[in-house]
């Protein structure tokens, strides 16, 4: 497994630079091992829902979870308000960096990671090469 680290700077979008980071690092199968960080506005995207949420405050980073390739990003987010209040869902752009975000992603070299339209769910679903 080979080990990258990252970190984003305010007023980075966190999806969007990780798409990017997983294109000019070539990563065809790559997972999120940590993150932390802080967020300006959030946006995510609730289960059973097509609408996003768009959240205006200062947020903690707690968990990002998902897979990383340059065929595409898949990931859940984590946060909590300024009350200890927890939220999370699907990890959509518009989510704004504050202060940070320090990430460690994993990338395995015996896999390649693909995404294709499931005719069963309608969306872009996960494709395991090996």
């Amino acid at each position: 497994m080979k080990i990258l680290p990252l970190r984003l700077k305010p007023n980075q979008d966190l999806r969007q630079s990780l798409k990017d980071f997983a294109q000019t690092q070539n990563i065809e199968a790559g997972f999120i091992l940590t993150a932390i960080g802080s967020l300006k506005q959030a946006a995510i995207r609730f289960a059973d829902r097509e609408e996003l949420t768009i959240l205006h405050d200062k947020f903690e980073i707690l968990s990002l979870n998902g897979t990383v390739a340059n065929t595409g990003v898949h990931l859940h987010i984590v946060i909590s308000d300024r009350n200890g209040k927890t939220i999370g869902g699907h990890l959509t752009d518009g989510c704004i960096i504050y202060t940070t975000a320090e990430i460690v992603i994993g990338v395995s070299e015996e896999f390649r990671f693909l995404r294709y339209t499931d005719p069963e769910t309608g969306y872009l679903e996960l494709k395991i090469n090996f």
